[in-house]
């Protein structure tokens, strides 16, 4: 399918946000063909968008998510992290079926979409499941490990990565365990011999309370942080999920190793595990990503409020209105986002980059007066704002219609497959 976008305004994050005027941009299969002045040649296309002056730019990425878990939105509310997870979502993950999980899935892509997220790093069980559901809707998956002391083993990891990086061109494998807190220095090692006879990365939750910091100190001597680069897991990268409370030393092992830190401002605030210092995190240079978490502690997968949070919440912390700019946050979402999935293929719009593409209408209220677009996006932007969700080269979502899933089959499967109010 080829697709041209013309009479509009481009943003391709290559550097910086400088927006492009009176250019087009060109779609061939599933990567971006053409980005310049518009062309005087008679070129056939599949679809021809005139943007009428909307904004075409790079997808966001959700850096940390569980899909499935829209199955418990707002079934757990209210609660303090251990207790939330331990009470009351762990007894009802270990009943989940592929079925739910298959449809469950769905209902967070179609809420992706509508947010202009194209890929999504979903730390879930059953990958099975969630990467059928993914590349029958044609949204992008990376998947990531999800070993601990009571779900899966490190040798089902090795099948997983196997399996699964070489599945299909919209899902990708990245070694991974839940956290720490429930998981086996044994287990945690063979981890580590993985990544080490893959040269792979490893991801996981990581010093997201205070409680789980003093713990592991308490257990191992050393922060998680230092525990994991202390027995290999980092040796080739990866990064961790939350790291709201990171040591000094902490924080020399993400930069030394080059680590991402994926932060979760809303997740975070709902559970009230506490404020990452991203601003101290950007002074010293560190890598910075972006992710919603799951549905059933956000509750939203909305990153139009994640930007949002991630810098009001710096502002706030650091008493400083000028931290965490627009700027800074519109790269977390898109090109860092995208770089800690690895998917590198896909972080800004260039020529022979993925065709993972949004348009965002700027004909709505909150989008005018245009003064300056990247504050617009992340200040006063919101999901309204979506017009159009492209993933690899093929439009998912426009103008609030789903085009590869029926909507209301989705709807229908969860309501049925949703757990009884038994449960709770």
């Amino acid at each position: 399918m080829k697709v041209r976008f013309y009479n509009g305004k481009i943003l391709t994050m290559q550097d910086g946000c400088e927006i492009l005027e009176g250019m087009e941009l060109h779609t061939q299969g599933n990567t971006i063909s053409y980005i310049g002045e518009p062309k005087n040649v008679d070129e056939h296309f599949d679809r021809e968008i005139n943007l009428d002056g909307n904004l075409v730019m790079p997808s966001f990425k959700d850096a940390h998510t569980h899909s499935a878990m829209t199955c418990l939105r707002s079934y757990a509310d209210d609660l303090p992290l251990k207790e939330w997870l331990y009470d009351r979502i762990f007894p009802l993950e270990e009943q989940l079926t592929f079925e739910q999980i298959f449809w469950f899935s769905k209902l967070a892509y179609m809420e992706y979409l509508t947010s202009g997220i194209s890929a999504c790093f979903d730390m879930y069980i059953m990958p099975e499941a969630v990467a059928s559901a993914s590349v029958e809707m044609g949204f992008r998956t990376v998947l990531c490990g999800t070993v601990n002391n009571f779900k899966d083993s490190v040798d089902q990891l090795e099948e997983y990565y196997l399996k699964y990086n070489s599945y299909h061109n919209l899902i990708s494998y990245r070694l991974g365990f839940h956290a720490e807190y429930t998981t086996s220095l044994d287990i945690m090692l063979g981890i580590a011999e993985l990544s080490q006879t893959y040269k792979s990365p490893v991801y996981m939750h990581s010093s997201e309370t205070k409680k789980e910091v003093t713990e592991c100190i308490q257990r191992y001597g050393k922060t998680p942080t230092q525990l994991f680069n202390d027995i290999g897991l980092f040796e080739y990268g990866g990064g961790s999920f939350h790291c709201v409370y990171i040591s000094e030393m902490g924080f020399r092992i993400f930069r030394e190793k080059d680590l991402w830190i994926v932060t979760n401002p809303a997740s975070n605030l709902k559970l009230a595990s506490g404020i990452a210092p991203i601003s101290d995190m950007q002074s010293m240079g560190l890598n910075i990503a972006l992710g919603t978490d799951g549905a059933s502690s956000n509750n939203a997968l909305d990153m139009f409020r994640e930007m949002f949070l991630v810098t009001a919440l710096q502002k706030y912390k650091t008493k400083d209105a000028a931290a965490c700019n627009a700027e800074s946050v519109l790269k977390m979402a898109t090109v860092g986002s995208a770089r800690a999935m690895n998917l590198n293929d896909a972080d800004v719009l260039d020529v022979g980059k993925k065709a993972d593409i949004i348009v965002v209408d700027m004909k709505q209220p909150n989008m005018n007066p245009i003064y300056n677009i990247k504050s617009n996006l992340v200040y006063s932007g919101s999901k309204q704002n979506v017009k159009l969700t492209m993933v690899d080269g093929q439009i998912l979502y426009e103008d609030g219609n789903f085009l590869t899933v029926d909507a209301n089959e989705v709807y229908s499967m969860c309501e049925r497959l949703k757990f009884s109010s038994n449960n709770h």
